[in-house]
């Protein structure tokens, strides 16, 4: 069974859930392209690593979800977004297994790889399945803006797009989830707040 990025849900909302997300590793990528193209980009790069291009030549396990953010973003962990049709630079990453730590991660030998280190960080989720366009990354992730400003939560940075199924799954059961990250509080804080 693929791992999966672990979390423990702070409260759910009726439209989102938040989470608080441990450290994590990511193998990354920047690539230039449209929104749609910038995973099949990136993919090979990606793969290529975990499949042994690396100095230790170790395979890695493929792990979910694959996460694409805007490139030129600021803040920190996990995020995407495009405003136009112009090509635009994405970051591409894959999750490494929780077993491994920055030190112990096989270094890449591509370049284009790089890996980082990824701090906890508390991030409201909203899940939908569909296919993976802009267009529907942006109305998911608006539907989850105007839920966490009701929520009374800060969004921090850009949102992240996670996809959790490869390409042969037919779109209407892919997973996808809009991730954004919030400002940190206690979950004391959190739920203060919303029981207002």
């Amino acid at each position: 069974m693929t791992e999966t990025l672990a979390y423990e849900v702070v409260r759910s909302y009726e439209e989102f859930e938040l989470r608080r997300y441990v450290p994590h590793v990511v193998a990354e990528v920047v690539v230039t392209g449209s929104f749609e193209e910038a995973g099949n980009r990136a993919f090979r790069t990606l793969f290529g690593y975990i499949s042994g291009q690396n100095r230790s030549a170790s395979k890695v396990a493929m792990t979910a979800p694959v996460t694409q953010h805007d490139a030129q973003r600021v803040a920190m962990t996990a995020p995407v977004q495009q405003r136009g049709t112009d090509a635009a630079e994405y970051a591409v990453a894959f999750v490494l297994p929780s077993s491994l730590t920055l030190d112990h991660a096989p270094v890449p030998t591509n370049p284009d790889v790089q890996l980082h280190q990824r701090p906890s960080a508390l991030v409201a989720a909203l899940g939908y399945r569909g296919r993976w366009t802009r267009a529907s990354f942006e109305r998911h992730h608006e539907e989850l803006q105007r839920a966490v400003a009701s929520a009374g939560l800060t969004p921090v940075g850009a949102p992240t797009w996670a996809r959790f199924d490869p390409p042969f799954v037919p779109w209407f059961l892919r997973r996808n989830e809009v991730l954004q990250e919030v400002a940190g509080q206690s979950d004391h804080e959190v739920d203060h707040q919303v029981d207002r």
